[in-house]
Order: structure tokens, then C-alpha cells, then sequence
């Protein structure tokens, strides 16, 4: 059984406010997102992630809204105003969500251990490490909320997760040698973790194809694909199936250059018989 979430506050970005404004206009003109996405030529699930605030209208299809709908050019000025940074909305609170639920998550990482193997004490000094610095109290408050995404991994039914993470990662002794020591031996118990794999990019490897740097693919229930970036200034969704199926072939070639589940367990066992 899920725990009770607490209320989420209203994203209340120009994407969204625009979205509910043609989910608003579709209702009142009688027509179902299918139907609707039909007459203008599109796939149901474009108009359902437009109105959800997850992909962004071009201005040629809010053009064709506008004239089957009669809004009377409503959507069309929404997207000439769309505000600059809106077109790459800080959305990790909508990305933890999507987490919370997915049924497969594939994780790149290449500059430190993804969040959902992180311990406490070694998420704790990696928030220690923001510039400019967090207040104490809510380095405490980041550091539970972190920790308590991991539950998804011991669920009675866990989603499918696989990591690939360069091999550099794996020396960052942030937090000092018994924080580092203490996330080695969870990163190994976590490799043995139903439905979870885990590789490492050897640092040796002549072939890189995460260069530009890390990424969650996700698949929702619904078998959605989405994908994640997250950057030093801020995050972006990827929904576009053009953009989320190159993220892919990226990962698939970055899983053939990694070593195997079980060559990155031995790697892990060596480092952990340095300690």
C-alpha cells in the first residue's frame, strides 16, 4: 500500500497554464483528445502531454487549435508570450514523481553516484558541496528526501533499474575515506538487488558515447517513454520520441562499452579489498 503523498503545490508554468487552457477550450467544444487530435493531424498522446504540460505547443499546431476550437487566437498568443525560460521548466519535483511510479529507469552518471545509491552520509556531504551552501537544516531535509526515494528499490514489486557509471565516479572520496568505504559496500549490496544491474564505464574504455553528459531514460506505466537531463542551472524533460529514442541508442551503445554485471562487481570487490 502507498504511503498518503501530502498535497502538491500547482506548477504553475506558462507550459502548464497554457495546457489547461486547451484542455479547457477542447472540453467546451465537445471533443475528446483523441478525436480532437485527429482533426489536427497529431497523436492522442501529443495533445494529452501538451495539455499536461509536458511537451511544448509549436506555434503552426496552436494555429490549428486555435481555428477548430474557436478560441479566437488565444493559444497562438500564449505561445508568442511563452516566457524564455519556460521552454526548459525546472520540473525535478515532476521527475521524482515520474520516479516514484516508473516501471523502468536506465541512469547514466559521470560525475557522482546517482541519488537512489547514494547512503545517507555520502548524499549528506555531496549536498555539503552545493555553492553557494545550503542552510544546515535543510541539508537534513534534502538528505531524507533522497534517502527515502530509494524505498522504490525494495518494493515487493521493484521496477526494472539499470545504472552505468563512469569509472572516476567510483574514487570521488567525498564525505572522507569511511563515508567512501561505507558507499562502496552498499553500492555492492545494491548490485545483488532484484531487477537491478549495475555497470561501470572503465576509465580505460577508447569509446565513450556519454561525452555529453548524464541522463535517466524512464518508462511510465502507461509505457510512456520519457527522459531526464539534469545540468549545473537547472533541469529539462525530453518527451519527444525523436529525442527520447537518440538518449536510448546512446544508452544501449554506453551498456556495450561498460563492463559487465559481473566484471563491475569484481571491480567493486577489488576496491573494497583496498580499503
Amino acid at each position: 500500500m502507498n504511503a498518503k503523498k501530502p498535497p502538491r503545490k500547482k506548477n504553475l508554468t506558462a507550459m502548464k497554464m497554457l495546457g489547461a487552457q486547451l484542455s479547457a477550450g477542447r472540453r467546451a467544444a465537445g471533443f475528446t483528445q483523441r478525436s480532437l487530435a485527429e482533426i489536427v493531424n497529431v497523436d492522442e498522446e501529443t495533445i494529452a502531454s501538451i495539455e499536461q504540460g509536458r511537451r511544448r505547443l509549436t506555434p503552426d499546431l496552436a494555429v490549428r487549435l486555435d481555428q477548430v476550437l474557436d478560441l479566437k487566437g488565444l493559444l497562438e498568443a500564449g505561445v508568442d508570450n511563452l516566457p524564455e525560460i519556460d521552454q526548459f521548466p525546472m520540473w525535478a519535483e515532476l521527475y521524482i514523481q515520474h520516479e516514484q511510479e516508473a516501471i523502468a529507469l536506465s541512469l547514466y552518471a559521470n560525475q557522482v553516484l546517482p541519488g537512489l545509491l547514494q547512503t545517507e552520509a555520502y548524499a549528506r556531504a555531496v549536498l555539503r558541496e552545493r555553492v553557494p551552501a545550503y542552510a544546515e537544516d535543510e541539508i537534513e531535509t534534502k538528505t531524507a528526501a533522497r534517502i527515502g526515494r530509494q524505498d522504490i528499490l525494495r518494493r515487493r514489486v521493484p521496477p526494472t533499474v539499470s545504472f552505468v557509471i563512469w569509472e572516476p565516479v567510483l574514487n570521488l572520496a567525498v564525505g572522507g575515506p569511511e563515508v567512501h568505504a561505507e558507499q562502496l559496500r552498499h553500492l555492492r549490496a545494491c548490485a545483488e538487488l532484484p531487477g537491478l544491474s549495475v555497470q561501470f564505464l572503465p576509465l580505460s574504455s577508447p569509446s565513450h558515447a556519454g561525452l555529453n553528459g548524464p541522463f535517466v531514460l524512464l518508462e511510465t506505466p502507461d509505457h510512456q517513454h520519457l527522459a531526464y537531463i539534469e545540468g549545473q542551472r537547472g533541469s529539462q524533460w525530453v518527451s519527444d520520441p525523436d529525442e527520447v529514442s537518440i538518449l536510448s541508442r546512446k544508452y544501449a551503445m554506453l551498456r556495450t562499452q561498460a563492463l559487465t554485471t559481473q566484471d563491475s562487481m569484481g571491480l567493486l570487490d577489488r576496491l573494497l579489498g583496498e580499503q
